[in-house]
């Protein structure tokens, strides 16, 4: 088992606060020496909290992926890493009409497939 190693780049840097146009904040980081490579972009959903003293920290929350083990036509099937297993059903708008014989149909394969599975 590998063990992570957290690191931590410090940066001299001027914050710059505005708003967007259309009314939402906008927070940039400026380094006083930006030098290409001196630390590794990210773009992502998280929380950042922006203090009254000026300091700002960002934790970015982790993406969950689930990779189907099982496509169909119109569903898959997926193993989450959160101990749940997903079967999804997509059908587009003009095929409402025959949701439940699309869905008696693929959700029988996926059944037989879980089966033969075990």
């Amino acid at each position: 088992m590998s063990k992570k190693i957290n690191k931590t780049t410090t940066l001299s840097a001027q914050m710059a606060i505005s708003k967007t146009e259309t009314g939402m904040d906008l927070v940039q980081v400026l380094p006083d020496d930006p030098c290409v490579g001196q630390v590794k972009p990210f773009s992502g959903k998280g929380h950042g909290q922006l203090m009254n003293d000026g300091t700002f920290e960002f934790i970015r929350k982790p993406r969950k992926h689930y990779k189907p083990i099982l496509k169909l036509l119109h569903s898959s099937i997926s193993y989450g890493r959160d101990g749940y297993d997903r079967y999804t059903l997509i059908l587009p708008n003009g095929q409402r009409d025959e949701f439940a014989k699309i869905l008696k149909e693929e959700s029988a394969l996926a059944i037989k497939f879980m089966n033969n599975q075990k």
